[in-house]
This record gives structure tokens, sequence and C-alpha cells, in this order.
């Protein structure tokens, strides 16, 4: 009798038990929830937290995030309205604000990605194929280009870094995507809160046309700055060259003066010398016209002369021995 007791107790508390597992459950702050008896829905939406019940068995849950959610679309192809392919990386933000028609069109979040890549894929194809390249590139009509000091002058003079007027911009693009999804997104209880392209890159094949380019743009520039290095490199060439005959000039002039001012001293010295008397003068006379001889007078030398000039008197014998007799006679 007391086992019998004993059992049905037990099997009693384990009724009561899964009765209370399968009637009581609990919605967190970041949950809201769905429920459904049949598989049907039933009742509204169940936003707040706490401990809830429900009829066991019979009445499921179904749970769907109330955070915002993120969706990151895959990078694919698309033409711009200049027909330049690129890749486009969009990514967005997104929260269910009506769980009843969410979940009677999507059931779980898994069909809401899959729904979104169609709707955002679309409407970014389309959006893109409306505008130029530069209009998405560029964050907003109003961006002035920043360019570095040294190449202001000559990239106006070449253009390069000039941005090119636009009309709207890539917020504006933006905008149109995220006022066309969100309205499309809407019958689907989800509010679309944000989007922004998170890459846009060349197509692989109109890359390297466009490295081509960039490439020959800093070609120019540095073929500028040698242009612009080898003038100043001869411009400080010519002032070197420059100078440097002003200092051998200046250098030259100060040597010749100071050599005629020697010369006019030795010849001072010679004279003071010389002119002590009448015999030094003459002997003066004959060491410089003996000097004078070699620098004259070779061997395939012919001279004519009078008998009177003054170079001949000294190779004329009677005359020599005259010159040399007389100081030797005075020397007596």
């Amino acid at each position: 009798m007391n086992n019998l007791l004993r059992f049905s107790t037990i099997f009693i508390a384990l009724v009561v038990f899964i009765f209370a597992r399968n009637s009581l459950y609990t919605v967190s702050e970041v949950e809201q929830v769905i429920i459904t008896q049949f598989g049907k829905p039933i009742g509204e939406p169940i936003t707040n937290a706490g401990l809830k019940i429900k009829i066991p068995f019979v009445q499921q849950i179904n749970v769907m995030d109330k955070r915002v959610l993120e969706w990151d679309g895959r990078p694919s192809d698309m033409p711009t309205k200049d027909k330049l392919y690129i890749s486009v990386d969009l990514f967005a933000r997104w929260r269910i604000v009506d769980p009843l028609q969410y979940f009677l069109r999507l059931k779980d979040e898994h069909s809401a990605q899959s729904r979104l890549d169609d709707i955002l894929g679309s409407e970014t194809r389309n959006a893109v194929a409306k505008h130029e390249l530069i209009e998405i590139i560029r964050t907003n009509k109003e961006r002035i280009a920043l360019r570095e000091g040294l190449l202001s002058t000559f990239e106006e003079e070449l253009k390069i870094g000039t941005l090119v007027p636009i009309k709207k911009g890539r917020k504006f693009v933006e905008q149109e995507i995220f006022d066309s999804a969100s309205q499309k997104v809407s019958v689907f209880g989800i509010e679309l809160l944000d989007i922004r392209f998170k890459r846009i890159n060349y197509n692989a094949s109109v890359r390297p046309k466009i490295y081509e380019r960039m490439i020959s743009e800093r070609r120019q520039i540095a073929e500028r700055f040698l242009s612009e290095g080898n003038g100043e490199a001869a411009r400080i060439r010519g002032d070197r060259v420059r100078d440097l005959n002003k200092i051998q000039s200046e250098a030259y002039q100060q040597v010749e003066e100071i050599r005629g001012k020697a010369d006019a001293l030795a010849a001072q010295i010679y004279a003071q010398a010389y002119n002590q008397a009448p015999e030094a003068i003459a002997f003066y006379a004959f060491t410089r016209t003996m000097a004078s001889y070699p620098s004259i007078i070779s061997e395939d030398t012919t001279l004519v002369l009078s008998s009177n000039n003054e170079l001949f008197k000294f190779l004329d014998k009677t005359n020599l021995s005259n010159s040399v007799s007389t100081p030797q006679n005075a020397n007596h």
C-alpha cells in the first residue's frame, strides 16, 4: 500500500512537472514571441520580458530577435551609367517591428536574410545603373580635394587632383537605395534602419587600365620635378663657373699687380746697384746684351745689322776689345 502511494505521488509529481514545463516559458529583454496553436498564430505578439503561461502541448512559442540585426551582402559586379563594371559590397542594419507579419511571411531569420539579398541587391543594381561612377565614389558634391603643398601648382596646370563636378554623390545614392528598399521590406514586418556601401572596387578587367592611368599621372609629376631639378642644377653650375671665373680674374689681377711691383722694385734695385759707377753701367749693359743673344741668335739665324747698331757693337772685335779694355785701364 505504501509502495503504491509512493508510486502514485511520484507519477503525479512527474505529470505536474511535465505540464508545468510545457505551460511556462520566459521571454528575455532581447526577444519577442508569437504563440501558435496548431500552426496558426493566436493573440498578440509578446514583447514584454518575464515569465509567461501557455496551453501545454497545444500551443508553441516562436522566438524572434528584438535587437538590431545585420545584413552583409556578397560583393557583386554591376555596370554604372558610364558603362564601367564595378564590384559593389553593401551592408545594412534592420530589425523586426511587426512580429506577426514577419512570422506569417518569413517564419525565421534565414528567410529574412534571403529576401533582403533579393531586394537590396536589386535596388543597388538599379541605383548604380542610373548613376555614373564618380557619383558613387564621391561622398557628396561639397567635397574639396586636398593637395600636397609642393604639387598644388603643378596639379592645377595638368588638372591632376581636380574633382569632377557632380550632382548628387554617394550619400544620395545610398539614400535612394534605402528609400526604395524600405518600402519593399516593410510588408514583411521589417524596418530597414540604414545601408552603406562597404566597398566599391573596379572590376578585374578594367583595374589594370586604371592603375596605368594613375601611374602615368604620377610619372608626369616625377618628370616635372626632374626637369625643374635639372634646371636648378644647371643654374647652380652656371653660378659656380661665373664665381670661379670672377675669383680667377681677381686673383690674376692681384698676381699681375704684385709681379709689376716686384719688377719695379727689382729694376730699382738693379738701377741703384749699377748706377754707382760708369764701369758698373758698362758692365750691366754688357751682361744684359750677352743674356739677350741666346734668345735672339741661334745656329740658323742670319742677322743684318748696321755697324752702329747697339746689338752689333759687342759682336765687333774692335769695339769688344775697346769695351773690355776700358774697365781694365780704369782699374789700373
